[in-house]
């Protein structure tokens, strides 16, 4: 009898945790992932009445043909990067800080306040790195508040990271049409940073660049061969080993927490100091949000963030480029760029689980089990 509900319960379909998969079939995995997106993403394009190749050519050709196009796709795969690298030691604890986008606009609110009224005080080089200093406190500060109410509360980081995502924009928006509202304009914004608080060029690009590309040097090995990165592992396996294990589960969640929203902090240093030279509620550009599928993409290894960074860079500046040259809507653009990170995001899905179908014999026996109990 026993069987027999159990047969009469289970699913049609059932999601199954694979073990160990071979790194070729994963990669085939992966490839197939890319070749349906890209079909996908064809048959959209042909519904708009244009040709595929014609279009995914001029979206390679406006984001890496020329030098101009290649520092376009980088401002965009820079901060995009940091982002990721910012997320990846809270996600790899399993806290989910969602609120990359508030951490960024923070660190780049304390970073505004010395470019604004400290810039005529200062050298240019101690000026910017005040500003990366302010900037981290700000991020990090901003990143410790939910890590303070979930290690002593166990509140929702998820909820809590998102709501202070609002604040931090609500006091972009203040600053933007109060106390640091531009005079010299009409419209409500603030004043374009002084060259002294600007990022200095290098190889064509701002040099937060080399910034980044040392983080991601140093998350690597803070993540894999440190003692910190291996208490935030275990912290994400399990809390309860962790405590039994002797590590401080708050004090873990705390610092992890702190350094996460520095390093965001530090990317929004870079935006308004070498980007955008202001301050302004369009600071962040959704990199909080995008980064997360940079990690998990990534699967949270900073090397593979980089190609991932890249790749997401090209599509967004290639997205922008197709919407000029053929009249292609921003939002339709915008839906190819999803089709083609749907696709890849299922495709770790598969790597990760399998779908098991239920099989046919199991209600069979059920059913000869049945009569033989009448018998």
């Amino acid at each position: 009898m026993a069987r027999e509900k159990h047969d009469k319960k289970e699913a049609l379909i059932r999601i199954v945790k694979r073990g160990d998969i071979a790194r070729g079939k994963a990669w085939i995995i992966r490839l197939s992932s890319v070749l349906l997106a890209l079909i996908t993403g064809g048959l959209l394009i042909l519904a708009l009445g244009h040709n595929p190749f014609t279009v995914y050519a001029d979206m390679a050709k406006g984001s890496l043909a020329t030098g101009t196009a290649r520092i376009g796709m980088l401002k965009i795969a820079i901060p995009l990067l940091g982002t990721a690298l910012a997320l990846a030691p809270a996600f790899k604890m399993r806290f989910w800080n969602i609120g990359a986008e508030g951490q960024i606009l923070m660190g780049a609110i304390f970073a505004s306040y010395f470019a604004l009224f400290c810039a005529d005080s200062m050298p240019s080089g101690l000026l910017i790195f005040v500003m990366f200093i302010a900037g981290a406190v700000g991020g990090g500060i901003w990143g410790l508040i939910p890590a303070v109410f979930k290690a002593r509360w166990n509140t929702n980081e998820t909820l809590f990271t998102l709501m202070l995502n609002y604040i931090a924009l609500g006091i972009v928006n203040y600053l933007r049409t109060g106390p640091w509202k531009d005079p010299s304009n009409t419209y409500p914004k603030i004043a374009m940073f002084d060259d002294a608080a600007r990022l200095p060029s290098f190889l064509g690009v701002n040099a937060g660049w080399v910034l980044v590309v040392l983080l991601t040097i140093g998350m690597y090995i803070y993540m894999k061969y440190t003692k910190q990165g291996y208490e935030i592992s275990v912290v994400g396996e399990s809390e309860r080993t962790a405590a039994y294990a002797g590590m401080s589960v708050s004090k873990i969640i705390m610092r992890t927490m702190f350094i996460s929203g520095a390093i965001a902090g530090v990317v929004g240093v870079i935006i308004v100091s070498g980007n955008t030279f202001t301050l302004s509620e369009n600071t962040t550009s959704g990199y909080g949000f995008t980064a997360i599928t940079v990690a998990w993409l990534a699967a949270l290894n900073p090397f593979a963030m980089v190609v991932i960074s890249i790749f997401l860079a090209v599509l967004t500046k290639g997205a922008n480029t197709i919407q000029t040259n053929f009249k292609i809507p921003a939002s339709a653009s915008e839906v190819l760029t999803g089709l083609i990170l749907f696709f890849l995001l299922a495709c770790e899905f598969f790597i990760s689980y399998k779908l098991v179908f239920r099989k046919k014999h199991h209600s069979e026996s059920g059913a000869a089990l049945k009569e033989a109990e009448h018998e």
